[in-house]
């Protein structure tokens, strides 16, 4: 492990932020980490006024936090956020439950929308009911070419379920009285509770955790917080019986903890401080720490069916055909750890790891290390990454949660006990896993936010194929799931970037064609992050990113288009116009045209004129193409991409047919251009030299090298129209690029970063543009503004056009970037 920032409070002479107890903070898909601290303002009387404050941040932007004063009148003891990552659950000690929302997609803007309570009845467990989506990592299937096989969906039902079968949302919580309380969200936005005691003899619950089996029940284990006193386990049923709520709850198994039963440490350990299941989806496994004030002791047991004995009586009789023994359902102790320091925080690994014995032999052959650990933090300010199964020590974070320090050390446990130079009194009190379990978020006794590299394979040499091999198996694991894949990015080296988006590539063009339509966009944006990496791979940053422009244009154009008459075939308007255009070789647009219905690409003026900046993009961007075809001699120049690229060069041919059949109908929609001659069909032009490198690089055939006659006239149109300079890379002021080297870097919440600010004064003068609708906005734009926390793209936060057509594009990017990123709202003088 290695520390790659720490982010600090402000130092300020009448507030302090001081960590809430217990401090808790939670790590959603979309890689925003939410924590929470008390907010103590002094007045002059030397009383404190203490807000519960809850701080949301994006792991790319940590300096950019939104601080929620939540209302909350306890400490808070829970926060969690949904399968989407958008939304957030609250919970306090006072029994009070909030749900929080984007206002306006908006990663720094949040409101309650929603809430239920428990008067006085403190919560210490929640969660958001099962969706019933579980997917399976193989590592056994990483090098095979289809990705259900490495990705398997498992059979596994929601917690309740709507009229044919769709997942109904909600939230259970588990109070400190015994109760379990059930809130469920109707279609409709109402809220629908009940609450029902754990068991009819309702007792003290210190701890509680809850996870979901594969049949749609809920399984809670409780404990009082005594090591002496039973860990029980209880599985909660959830229906909706005549429009309410019912919860109906059965006693399972329970456990006591070894070390009772241990001669030498009966007593040594007498309270459990730490109750987790090690995965949500696995009611089955489940891990218990007990400490004391100096040390404490982890234990990790499962839950199996065991043969009932018979009584002798019983043996000598004849079986009868297809009896079977009784069983019973018995917990074991797998593990236990020996005499450890005193934890103070465990974070447990998001990654659906298979554990069958074939995939754990093959991780443990190529050292795939991520889901594989669970991380224990100590008040002496280390981490340890131990086995989820075995317990034994994977490695170790030396470093003081106070200091820049850290250290990796992979192995045994004589590495443990290593002089440690954490000061004392300095440690973390909550941790929590990214979803690849390749990064590690930790917030300390004083506040700060710690981000740590966990490497994939522990510190472990590995020879380099080996280790793209393990980055890419992950990275394609984001892709099919749409979980933000930043925390993998942290362990990509500018010299890694060419070969994993090549074998990227490679890998997904071996999927079936309906598989490769779902990911097409995903996986441009993918390549696009990873090229920003690299220097020597910007310009094909600057190319994918223009490529998700030009799909979602397209798409967009051709959704305008109309049939003429109601019965009409299967095939649509727009896929008649690809299907006539990639057989029409013809070079005269016009020639092309009168193979088309034009009456399906009849609209009327307001529509087309509201979309002419978005016509002009596209026009000026076939421009810069060609007119920088005799210059891309190498990769370093943006554009390159596009020449070999026939699916993309065919999507242009098929826009300019369009553009052109609109412009009969509306001349004012047509792209414009400065030309040398009144009388340059400049459409016509762009067309016949856009053919004929098509035509070099389509996909049905071989591809070829422009010919000379191409190339001359690609150099005569700089004489012939006016190129554009066409800057579409948005400034990149995240800290993704900043983390290349192994020194940790400092920051403040609310101060912009020094290195974000230096990227960003290099166009302090230049003129603005929104970058998805294709306008500028000036040198000093007044308009609030909105930038992608993934690729930086800046877009006006309110819309200048209120027509339908523009309102359609628009909404191809309100909730989410055209990368898949999320939108945090910029200031004026930063966009």
């Amino acid at each position: 492990m290695e520390l790659a920032y720490v982010c600090e409070w402000e130092r300020r002479p009448k507030s302090t932020h001081c960590p809430s107890i217990p401090l808790v903070c939670s790590w959603s898909c979309r890689n925003l980490v939410a924590f929470t601290t008390d907010l103590k303002n002094d007045d002059d009387n030397d009383r404190a006024d203490v807000s519960h404050m809850i701080h949301i941040m994006d792991t790319e932007h940590p300096w950019d936090v939104y601080s929620i004063n939540s209302g909350h009148a306890e400490v808070i003891s829970c926060l969690e956020w949904d399968q989407s990552g958008s939304r957030l659950l609250s919970a306090d000690g006072d029994g009070h439950i909030k749900c929080w929302s984007m206002s306006e997609h908006l990663v720094n803007s949040w409101e309650s929308i929603l809430s239920s309570s428990l008067e006085g009845d403190p919560i210490v467990a929640l969660s958001w009911l099962h969706n019933g989506v579980k997917l399976a990592l193989h590592v056994e299937m990483s090098g095979s070419t289809n990705f259900g096989e490495k990705f398997s969906r498992v059979k596994f039902s929601p917690s309740l379920t709507l009229f044919g079968g769709k997942p109904m949302e909600g939230w259970l919580a588990v109070t400190v009285s015994g109760l379990v309380t059930v809130s469920l969200l109707k279609p409709g936005g109402a809220l629908l509770t009940a609450s029902e005691s754990l068991c009819r003899l309702r007792g003290r619950v210190a701890l509680a955790d809850i996870a979901f089996t594969g049949g749609g029940n809920i399984v809670v284990a409780a404990t009082d917080g005594s090591s002496s006193s039973p860990v029980q386990f209880y599985k909660v049923v959830v229906s909706v019986v005549s429009e309410k709520c019912r919860i109906d709850t059965e006693l399972l198994p329970s456990l006591f903890l070894r070390c009772t039963t241990d001669p030498l440490r009966r007593d040594k350990y007498p309270a459990v401080t730490h109750l987790k299941f090690l995965t949500r989806e696995n009611s089955e496994q489940v891990l218990l720490c007990a400490s004391n004030h100096n040390g404490s002791i982890v234990e990790c047991w499962s839950l199996r069916k065991e043969g009932l004995p018979v009584n002798n009586i019983f043996q000598h009789r004849s079986p009868v055909v297809g009896e079977k023994q009784p069983t019973i359902l018995k917990w074991r102790i797998l593990t236990t750890t020996n005499d450890l320091e005193r934890v103070s925080a465990i974070a447990l690994p998001k990654l659906p790891i298979s554990i069958s014995n074939t995939d754990l032999k093959v991780a443990s052959d190529t050292k795939f290390c991520p889901g594989l650990g669970l991380a224990l933090a100590f008040h002496d300010g280390t981490i340890q990454i131990l086995h989820r199964l075995s317990l034994h020590t994977m490695g170790v974070f030396y470093g003081s949660a106070s200091t820049s320090g850290s250290g990796q050390r992979s192995g045994d446990d004589s590495a443990i006990k290593r002089q440690r130079t954490g000061a004392p009194g300095l440690h973390f009190k909550a941790l929590q896993f990214s979803w690849t379990s390749l990064a590690l978020a930790g917030v300390d006794n004083q506040g700060k936010l710690h981000m740590l590299r966990v490497s994939p394979s522990m510190g472990q040499v590995l020879e380099m194929n080996t280790t793209l091999r393990h980055l890419l198996f992950l990275l394609e694991y984001c892709m099919v799931t749409g979980y933000d894949w930043w925390d993998v990015l942290l362990h990509v080296q500018p010299s890694m970037v060419h070969n994993l988006v090549d074998k990227l590539h490679e890998e997904y063009m071996r999927q079936n064609h309906a598989l490769q339509q779902v990911l097409a966009t995903r996986i441009v944006a993918v390549k696009a992050s990873l090229c920003k990496l690299s220097t020597a791979t910007a310009a094909r940053a600057c190319d994918f990113h223009a490529k998700l422009l030009l799909i979602a244009i397209s798409s967009t154009l051709k959704s305008l288009l109309r049939p003429h008459v109601l019965n009409t075939p299967d095939k649509s308007p727009g896929d008649r116009l690809t299907e006539i255009c990639a057989k029409n070789m013809d070079t005269d647009i016009d020639k092309v045209m009168i193979n088309l219905k034009t009456e399906e690409f009849v609209l009327d003026g307001p529509p087309l004129q509201s979309l002419q900046q978005l016509i002009q993009w596209v026009g000026e961007f076939v421009l810069y193409l060609l007119a920088n075809l005799p210059n891309q001699g190498s990769m370093v120049r943006p554009g390159f991409g596009f020449m070999r690229d026939g699916a993309s060069l065919g999507m242009l041919r098929e826009m300019l047919v369009m553009i052109r059949i609109w412009g009969l109908l509306k001349p004012g929609c047509l792209p414009t251009f400065t030309a040398t001659s009144d009388s340059q069909d400049s459409l016509q032009l762009l067309f016949r030299l856009l053919t004929k490198l098509w035509l070099c690089s389509r996909d049905d055939a071989l591809p070829q090298d422009p010919d000379e006659s191409l190339i001359d006239e690609c150099c005569l149109l700089p004489s012939q129209l006016l190129v554009p300079s066409m800057d579409w890379l948005p400034v990149n002021d995240g800290i993704i690029v900043k983390l290349q080297g192994k020194q940790p870097i400092r920051l403040q919440f609310g101060k912009t970063s020094s290195l974000a600010l230096l990227d960003a004064s290099r166009s302090i003068s230049c003129q603005r543009t929104d970058n998805l609708r294709c306008v500028h906005m000036g040198v000093c734009p007044t308009e609030d503004s909105k930038a992608c926390t993934r690729c930086g793209c800046v877009t006006m936060l309110r819309s200048p056009n209120k027509s339908n057509a523009m309102k359609q594009w628009e909404q191809r990017w309100i909730k989410n970037c055209l990368c898949g990123g999320l939108w945090r709202r910029i200031p004026p003088m930063h966009t």
